[in-house]
């Protein structure tokens, strides 16, 4: 199954703009043109196969407890690589849904402290685009 890349708004939906925006009138600097890169390829992985190798793809009981109560329904929340063995590597958090074949990237972090108390406490998380 294929499914359908959705943004989290209007946080995530609002920060991937901006950089594809910078990207196409060439005044993206280094590291976002580099994290741009990231994204579509994590975006791309997700749409073909959630589980894919690369990506590390697994829930975070902290934040689908959190997001559940947000939403008053059940919803788990996925963490996955954008990369790793680096200092601070960036995550990307998502969810199936809204859609049967939908995913939608709620957040983008780096990774956080989890060995700390309340390390997920600090991700923040976007709401659910409407079907």
């Amino acid at each position: 199954m294929k499914y359908k890349i959705r943004l989290g708004i209007p946080d995530f939906e609002s920060y991937f703009n901006n950089l594809v925006d910078l990207a196409q009138k060439k005044k993206i600097n280094k590291d976002d043109a580099r994290l741009l890169k990231q994204i579509l390829k994590v975006m791309g992985f997700l749409s073909e196969n959630p589980k894919h190798n690369s990506l590390n793809s697994h829930e975070i009981k902290e934040l689908s407890e959190r997001y559940s109560k947000l939403f008053g329904r059940k919803c788990k929340v996925w963490q996955s690589y954008l990369e790793n063995n680096t200092p601070s590597a960036g995550r990307i958090y998502w969810i199936y849904g809204p859609g049967k074949e939908d995913i939608t990237i709620i957040g983008l972090e780096p990774h956080p402290e989890d060995k700390k108390s309340s390390g997920y406490d600090k991700v923040s998380l976007s709401n659910l685009p409407p079907l």
